[in-house]
């Protein structure tokens, strides 16, 4: 059965992010079915949508999906967790620039955006029973999500965590067009699997 990856972009972007293309290209190459699905409305993403968007396209998770998320991708990979049926597993997860709490955004209206996803609850037990790896990826110099972030994610959710040296928010705006940890990290799940 062939490995299957979802990549889910970050708010306000689309699958046609180099460093996305990039991923599905070298997962391609080695055999991967990869699917970067575009989320409804990115510029103002809701929990709603963008959890029943990946339910949608997810129909059947099994231990042969793995999931990588970018950012607000990474919130809704666990929010989508979350709701699944008790005894459902997928392969794994690779978060890049994961968060449970911002800092910087630039304006009003994208607190407004963000409030409900810093806000609603997430129930970690119900997350870790459907997956047996999370490996989170953040990098030093990243504006948005604060250092704090990173504990966060080893503590509630057991993630191995990778911190990479000046890579932003991991954008092109930032220099990143592809990112050799989430690659590495995507097969080391798949060869685990």
């Amino acid at each position: 059965m062939k490995k299957q990856v979802y990549i889910i972009h970050s708010w306000g972007d689309s699958p046609n992010e180099p460093m996305y293309q990039w991923l599905k290209l070298e997962l391609e190459r080695r055999g991967f079915d990869v699917a970067i699905p575009m989320m409804p409305h990115p510029e103002n993403p809701t929990i709603k949508d963008w959890v029943l968007g990946l339910s949608q396209i997810i129909r059947l998770p099994d231990k042969n999906v793995i999931l990588v998320g970018h950012s607000i991708g990474c919130q809704t990979i666990l929010r989508y967790l979350e709701e699944l049926p008790v005894d459902a597993k997928v392969g794994g997860a690779v978060f890049i620039a994961p968060w449970l709490t911002l800092s910087n955004l630039e304006s009003d209206e994208e607190w407004t955006i963000a409030e409900p996803w810093l806000r609603t609850e997430i129930n970690d037990s119900d997350i870790i029973k459907h997956l047996s790896t999370i490996t989170a990826i953040f990098s030093d110099s990243d504006q948005f999500v604060p250092p704090e972030n990173i504990e966060k994610f080893q503590k509630r959710f057991g993630a191995e965590i990778i911190i990479e040296h000046e890579k932003g928010h991991f954008t092109t705006s930032d220099g990143v067009t592809k990112l050799q940890s989430v690659l590495d990290a995507v097969l080391r799940i798949a060869s685990e699997g």
